[in-house]
This record gives structure tokens, C-alpha cells and sequence, in this order.
């Protein structure tokens, strides 16, 4: 090290601990970018698997389900309606448990949602934190990516988010009201005052983006069936 004057000079140490704060930072950076971009493209082929299981599942059409549209007429009372209490059918695909496919068209987000949540999990899924499509309290989360739901923040009041089980049945919700919860906040967030609970994480782990949704009713037949259950 360079000595001026009898003395060490501080200015290269600095310059040399800058340099490698910016490589370390660099690195995460890319490492982010790259964990993104392997989660869209493990989404998007689960994705597609999934649709295939749904669209062969007692025949049920979800063909208008990446544009937000529910496309599919029903003519008989579905089983969920008549026991809500069932487990929600799953499929496996590459050693993991799915429970359907969730659809957020103003984020332009079409995301496969595994059975069970783990930090691993979601590294590249959205995942059931808690509930059941079939009743209040069911909540989905997913990673802060935004491919993902680093955008939740942004929707609207009346807000559409569609979800279709592996038997097709779809549940078309919108959004009520969007709130900003402690990670500690476990009750509140399974609360069954809500059809539907959207969550991620903020920036830095403390908090939690919260967007609760309810379900729309739903026409069968000629009957206008309330799945407020």
C-alpha cells in the first residue's frame, strides 16, 4: 500500500472496498434477474401442462381463461357447491402437488398454484397459504417478482382475479380493498371475512401486500347461484 508523508494512505482502501461493495451488488442484481427470469419460464410451462389436465377434466372448457373470460357453460350444480367441506383435487407434475391455476388479467399474470407453500416453493409458484377455493379464507401467495405478484399494489377496486380448479370449476373474483399487513399478522390473514386473499412480501420482509377479493355470483342453468358459503 502506497504511504505519503510517513503515513498510510486511506484513499486506495476506500476505492478498493467500493469496488467490491459494486461487485457484490452487481451480482445480486443479476442473480435477481436471473431467478426471475427461471420462475416465468417454470410457471409458464407448468402452466401449460395444467391447462391440458383441466381442459381433459370431465370435459370442461377453459379456452377463455387466459383473457379473462369465462367461457364455459354449466348445467348441473358442481360438487364443491354441495359438499364445500371436499379437498381440492390435485395433479402432480414433476414431483409437485398442484391445485389449479390462478389469473390476474390487469397484471397480466396467469400463475400455477402448488397444493402447499414453502420457501422453496415459491421460488417459482404461487402457492395455497391457507383454505379452499370452495370456501372463505383462501389464500394464495407468491414471491415479490414481478412476474409474479410484485405488482399487487397496483390493482384497482373491482379488480378481476379468476381462479380454475384441476376439474375446471372457475371462480371469478374481484377486488375489494387492498391493505399493508405485518409478517406477524398470521389471523388477519386467513381471516374468513374474505372469499380470496392475494400476499406478497415487501421490500425487505417486514410487511405483507394484501389484496382481498370477493367472489361473484355465479349463473347455472337458469339458477343464480351465491357462493358466499
Amino acid at each position: 500500500m502506497m504511504i505519503k508523508n510517513g503515513k498510510r494512505n486511506p484513499g486506495r482502501g476506500i476505492i478498493i472496498v467500493g469496488l467490491i461493495l459494486i461487485t457484490a451488488a452487481l451480482f445480486l442484481i443479476g442473480k435477481n434477474i436471473l431467478d426471475i427470469s427461471r420462475a416465468k419460464t417454470a410457471s409458464q410451462e407448468v402452466a401449460m401442462k395444467l391447462l391440458s389436465v383441466i381442459k381433459e377434466s370431465e370435459e370442461k372448457k377453459v379456452s377463455g381463461f387466459f383473457d379473462g373470460i369465462a367461457t364455459k357453460e354449466e348445467t348441473a350444480i358442481p360438487d364443491y357447491l354441495l359438499n364445500p367441506d371436499k379437498e381440492m383435487p390435485t395433479v402432480l407434475i414433476e414431483g409437485n402437488a398442484y391445485i389449479g391455476i390462478l389469473s390476474v388479467p390487469d397484471l397480466n399474470i396467469v400463475l400455477p398454484v402448488m397444493k402447499d407453500w414453502s420457501y422453496s416453493h415459491l421460488k417459482t409458484e404461487a402457492c395455497r397459504y391457507a383454505g379452499s377455493a370452495y370456501k372463505k379464507g383462501f389464500v394464495i401467495c407468491a414471491h415479490n417478482y414481478e412476474t409474479h405478484f410484485g405488482n399487487l399494489k397496483y390493482l384497482d377496486v373491482g379488480s378481476k382475479v379468476l381462479f380454475v380448479d384441476i376439474d375446471g370449476n372457475e371462480f371469478q373474483y374481484l377486488v375489494a380493498e387492498t391493505e399493508t399487513l405485518p409478517s406477524t399478522a398470521v389471523e388477519e390473514m386467513t381471516s374468513n371475512d374474505w372469499n380470496l386473499t392475494l400476499f406478497t412480501c415487501t421490500f425487505g420482509g417486514s410487511d405483507r401486500v394484501t389484496v382481498r377479493c370477493v367472489l361473484q355470483e355465479k349463473k347455472i342453468g337458469d339458477t343464480i347461484l351465491s357462493e358466499e358459503i
